[in-house]
Parts: structure tokens; sequence; C-alpha cells
């Protein structure tokens, strides 16, 4: 749906700098170093959301609304940000402790390789190509855990915004709304912006039944 295509603006930012440190497979013998999620400066509001407020046109059909300012802004997106921030810092100590691990043994082989047995050394190879499975597994699922958390967290917010923009533009007698990051619009009335307004109501609406925990 064009209209809810960037809501999740600021969640997609964080979840795919999370998933750039999970995508690092060491299968080489010098593997790389893990890769931390980078930090994301606060989202900032688009001027056209955070500037002074100008009253709607009388007898406008048509507004719009700033979906990456609602998903930004929002006690709700908020939320489902921190809620991102914190699986992806979970993930990242639990893969590195791993990738440490990893690293030990590799160092452990190359230090004391030639005094090692055949049959030792052999062991020891077996066990570390071992370890990087289980590490290169670790990160898919990882990331698929938190492609699966991200798209959660979207139905649910577009659940429940969708009935209170639905609210807004029938008070308003609104023919049409639309997001302003899809329009390519080069010019508008910033009265038209019903963000705020929508934003407003979605902070006060009752908080939707927390979804049962995956195991």
């Amino acid at each position: 749906m064009r209209l809810l295509q960037r809501m999740m603006f600021a969640i997609a930012v964080v979840a795919l700098a999370a998933g750039s440190a999970w995508a690092q497979t060491p299968t080489t013998p010098a593997p790389p170093a893990t890769q931390k999620p980078a930090e994301q400066p606060p989202a900032a509001p688009p001027p056209s959301a955070s500037a002074a407020p100008r009253p709607f046109p009388e007898g406008a059909k048509v507004a719009y609304i700033d979906l990456q300012f609602i998903a930004s802004n929002s006690v709700e997106g908020r939320a489902a940000t921190a809620k991102i921030q914190e699986y992806a810092k979970k993930k990242t100590a639990e893969l590195e402790g791993k990738q440490k691990s990893l690293e030990a043994a590799r160092q452990k082989l190359l230090q004391g390789g030639t005094v090692l047995s055949d049959s030792a050394r052999s062991q020891m190879e077996k066990d570390i190509e071992k370890q990087a499975r289980e590490l290169q597994y670790a990160q898919q699922e990882a990331q698929s855990e938190q492609q699966s958390l991200t798209q959660d967290l979207q139905n649910d917010f577009q659940t429940r915004l969708n009935p209170i923009i639905d609210q807004v533009a029938n008070e308003k007698g609104l023919h049409l709304v639309l997001s302003i990051a899809d329009s390519g619009a080069v010019w508008v009335n910033t009265g038209l912006n019903i963000s705020a307004e929508v934003m407003k109501r979605l902070d006060s609406a009752k908080p939707a039944a927390a979804p049962p925990v995956k195991k």
C-alpha cells in the first residue's frame, strides 16, 4: 500500500544497521572483525511536519501526511524502534561472543599447530569448521528473526494507524489523503498537513494488547 510504504523508515534504518553486522560470515582463515550496528542519530522531524502549524484550508478535499515523521516521533513508533534496537544489541553481543571464540580457536591452531599430532590438528580444524558453520547459521537466523520482528511491528503499526487516518479524513470531509514522500509535489500548502493531528490521536489511543512472545 503506497500510503504506508515509508511509515517504518526509522525502524528500517536500525534494522539494516543490525543486519550489516550479522551478515559477516567467517569462512576464511583470517576472519574479518565483527561489525557493530552503526550508531543512528535521532531522527529529525522533516520541515513540513515540524514547521509552525497553519490552519487547514476551508473546503479542502485533499490532505497529506508525513508517515516518516509519525513513525519517528509517535509514542508507538519510538517504542517499536526501541524494540528493534534492543533486539539488535542482544543478538550482536551473542554473535560477538561466538566470533571471539572462533578467533581464539584459530589463533590457538596457528600458534600450536606445529607441535600437534596429525590427528589432533585434524580434530582442531574440524572443530573450527564446525564453529564457523554454527556462527554462519546464527547470523542467518538472527537476520530472519529481525525481519520477522520488524514486519510484525510494522503490521501492528499499520493496523492501528489506518483507522485513525480514516477517522480524521471523514471528519474533514476529505476525498484523498496523500503520503508527502510519494506525492511528487514540488510545493504544498502546509495547512494540508494532518500528520500532527493523526499522531496525536495515535498517541492517545488505547494501547493494543501485546502480541504473544514467540518461543
